[in-house]
């Protein structure tokens, strides 16, 4: 079944829920806050074609991994090869390497943040979209589940 991860837009708590059509609204456990949220057939079967929270239809997908966690290896291995001659730096590749091969894919709403896990449909997903994410965060565009077009 589909897990999906709800930013929480008042505390930025992340809100782990599970798709339900008979839900129509989802609370915070920090701050109490109330998500409406419409879930579908296709959010039950772990099919994404729509965000349940902001109703969008742009997505993109990448590897499960926390970021801040990623940046913190890299600047520790980074502080590191000072005294290994850049040897730390080797290892972190081949630790990124062998999680790149073993973490499973996550798809992310780009309006809302909304993060999709054990999605059936990955595959239809597009990678990450600089422009795309700048023209919906920063102008409010709709692509509608299309692909960038110049």
């Amino acid at each position: 079944m589909m897990e999906i991860q709800i930013t929480c837009p008042h505390c930025g708590s992340s809100i782990e829920v599970l798709p339900n059509q008979s839900a129509s609204k989802v609370e915070c456990d920090v701050c109490k806050y109330v998500v409406d949220v419409k879930f579908t057939e296709n959010h039950e079967a772990g099919i994404l074609k729509e965000c349940p929270t902001c109703s969008r239809m742009d997505f993109y997908k990448q590897k499960d991994f926390n970021r801040k966690i990623g940046v913190s290896l890299f600047v520790l291995a980074a502080i590191l090869s000072i005294w290994t001659y850049g040897l730390s730096l080797v290892a972190l590749y081949l630790v990124d390497l062998f999680l790149f091969r073993k973490l499973a894919m996550v798809s992310i709403c780009y309006k809302c943040r909304t993060n999709f896990r054990k999605i059936k449909n990955i595959d239809e997903i597009r990678d990450y979209d600089h422009e795309m994410n700048d023209r919906i965060v920063y102008s409010d565009h709709d692509f509608k589940g299309k692909p960038l077009s110049h």
